[in-house]
């Protein structure tokens, strides 16, 4: 696991910006600094994809570098994700896209809830690398639904999972039930509310991106 919070970089000011309750407001702002994190995060799951040798015709002679063998899958959860998502696009410009509609379903009497998913939309993952993005791992219940229906899609050969706030239970929970997959994590906060809220968390990342639902 990568917790990018344990070392000092830029990604500790966009986390920062991300929470600050001030710079919140502006949502331009707030769905920029999502993007700026996907690109970071993109970039440091660049360095441990397989590449190859080639060598480019340039007007003065052939340059030889390592390009990656291939582009991976990048699945993110609607509708929070997407500007998450975009960041690793940036970067990844040439990959598949899956996308997933995931969501809490309250029971009615209870305490705990179910996870709801009424899309998804993916390519053929077999043998390929998926790259699964959500801003928020509360629970981690979303993301582990979303991962294993992905998985009828066919069994990648190595799967990242990224999100830029997490709660030590979800991580734990993902841990437990996705071991096979490699963490990318922005900050790991405190715990969990009673509600199943990130503290200090952020509050509502799609509702700060996109406006308050009904």
């Amino acid at each position: 696991m990568f917790v990018f919070a344990n070392q000092p970089s830029l990604a500790n000011q966009f986390i920062a910006e991300l929470r600050d309750v001030s710079v919140q407001k502006d949502r331009l702002r707030f769905r920029r600094n999502l993007e700026r994190l996907g690109e970071l995060i993109a970039y440091e799951i660049s360095k441990t994809l397989p590449y190859h040798n080639v060598k480019i015709q340039t007007s003065l002679g052939v340059a030889e570098t390592q390009l990656p063998l291939r582009q991976p899958v990048l699945a993110t959860i609607l509708r929070a994700g997407l500007p998450f998502h975009q960041g690793f696009l940036n970067y990844f410009d040439q990959a598949d896209n899956a996308f997933a509609g995931a969501f809490r379903g309250y029971v009615v009497g209870e305490e705990n809830f179910e996870i709801a998913m009424d899309y998804i939309s993916c390519t053929d993952l077999s043998g390929k690398t998926l790259v699964l993005t959500d801003p928020m791992l509360a629970t981690g219940r979303s993301l582990e639904k979303v991962y294993h229906a992905l998985l009828r899609y066919g069994i990648p050969a190595q799967t990242h999972v990224a999100a830029i706030i997490a709660s030590p239970e979800g991580v734990e929970f993902l841990q437990s039930r996705m071991p096979e997959c490699h963490l990318w994590i922005g900050a790991i906060d405190d715990h969990l509310n009673e509600h199943y809220y990130i503290v200090p968390g952020l509050g509502d990342a799609g509702d700060l991106a996109f406006g308050e639902k009904v």
